[in-house]
């Protein structure tokens, strides 16, 4: 059984501290935010995953899952620190790695024996070496360390079984003692290991988030091109994606990628890039595409409903994605604030996302389903494909709306389907 620190316990903090109780270890989750410990004493989850807070409270009560909000505590008597704290985007897209330099101070201060200290947040390349440094020069104790990349890929509303069916696990260390132990830890796991060093595993993140980035705007881009040549992107997609060597994987045309990772990772890599004297057109242009997307959809209902003052449109989705709660950078953010620049009412529903919206938009309204969405709306905007969107009673949405328009940012319906029941529908290159 290892002793395990988990520094910050956000989506990937709690996450990752979880599941590895969950594998045996010992694990102390650490976080400033004493509300958010305060709740976690009482089985509270700062966010929804599923599963989540059953996993949780089963490692809590069998003595192998603890929260903190004491650094020194959480450090003390922990061989392995994971950091898993935030690195938010500067307004030029570089991240932000005050937290991770304060986090590494107060880690040197508190460790007395070896440490392997862990960079679990996704950073820009080289960051290991600044954590290294920062890490010698606030070493008050003497105590031996090591710091390791070990990247998370993690996806929000499937973290758990991400975490515990990983595609690869990436190791990066700069001497054969920490690798080891990494090593070790993930050994129930039976997944493939890459060992490199430091810079390597840092880039790996970078470059995956990267390139699912591309996979999406480049099928985006392809949905445009449909709609003018009276083209599917739906069996473009399906055509492209049974070659072994592209995979249907993030091949959903749509108003494209959000959330907090994919934004943020794809501008920090420009950065990263721009740094190294490269300048990486490719992903400048796929961002691009994707904020052309959220323009797209807007056109689109303005071209159905004409004039947009006093009108009344449902939203559909406010989370980034389904299976979450998170609005970090979603695309109903920017759908929303245009429209209410036009004079338009709001109703929105989703099924987790919407405590959360209300700090942003207070002013709409809410509702307790996608039926009262419906009602005496002019039109339905779905934002987020949620599974209960997918199976909703058509024939009562049809009699509900004031006209029987839908403008589908996820293309969850086939057109002619949706045209023999009498909708309007605009979809995303269908």
């Amino acid at each position: 059984m290892k002793n395990i620190c988990i520094i910050g316990s956000g989506h990937v903090g709690l996450v990752t501290g979880a599941c590895l109780a969950e594998l045996g270890n010992k694990v102390i989750c650490m976080d400033d935010d004493v509300s958010k410990i305060e709740g976690l004493h009482k089985g509270v989850m700062p966010f929804f995953e599923p599963d989540l807070d059953d996993m949780v409270r089963r490692n809590v009560d069998a003595g192998k899952l603890s929260f903190t909000a004491s650094v020194e505590d959480a450090v003390k008597d922990s061989g392995i620190v994971f950091v898993c704290v935030g690195t938010p985007q500067k307004p030029d897209g570089e991240a932000d790695l005050t937290q991770v330099e304060i986090v590494a101070q107060r880690v040197a201060r508190a460790m007395h024996d070896y440490t392997v200290i862990v960079e679990k947040s996704t950073v820009p390349v080289k960051t290991g070496g600044w954590v290294k440094r920062t890490i010698e020069l606030n070493n008050i104790n003497n105590a031996d360390f090591d710091v390791v990349s070990n990247p998370e890929f993690l996806r929000e509303g499937k973290a758990i079984y991400d975490f515990m069916h990983p595609d690869r696990i990436v190791i990066g260390a700069e001497s054969e003692r920490a690798a080891q132990v990494l090593l070790k830890l993930y050994e129930p796991m039976k997944a493939p290991v890459i060992v490199t060093n430091i810079a390597t595993a840092e880039l790996i993140k970078h470059a995956s988030n990267a390139f699912l980035a591309t996979k999406i705007s480049y099928i985006n881009a392809l949905a445009n091109i449909c709609e003018s040549v009276d083209a599917d992107i739906a069996k473009v997609a399906e055509g492209m994606g049974y070659d072994r060597r592209i995979g249907r994987d993030f091949l959903n045309a749509g108003i494209g990628y959000g959330g907090y990772c994919l934004p943020k990772d794809t501008a920090a890599f420009i950065r990263i890039a721009e740094e190294a004297g490269y300048d990486f057109e490719l992903l400048k242009a796929v961002r691009s595409v994707n904020e052309h997307q959220r323009q797209q959809l807007f056109a689109k209902v303005k071209k159905e409903l004409w004039n947009l003052n006093g009108k009344t449109i449902g939203i559909l989705g406010l989370a980034f994605k389904p299976d979450t709660d998170d609005m970090r950078e979603a695309p109903a953010i920017d759908i929303i604030g245009k429209l209410l620049e036009e004079n338009v009412q709001i109703k929105a529903y989703d099924p987790q996302a919407m405590e959360i919206s209300r700090t942003i938009f207070p002013d709409i309204q809410y509702c307790k389903d996608a039926y009262e969405v419906a009602e005496g709306s002019d039109a339905l905007v779905i934002v987020t494909e949620w599974n209960e969107f997918k199976n909703l009673d058509l024939e009562k949405v049809r009699l509900l709306l004031r006209q029987p328009i839908i403008i589908d940012g996820r293309n969850l319906f086939e057109p002619d389907e949706m045209s023999r029941l009498g909708f309007i529908y605009r979809g995303f290159g269908r």
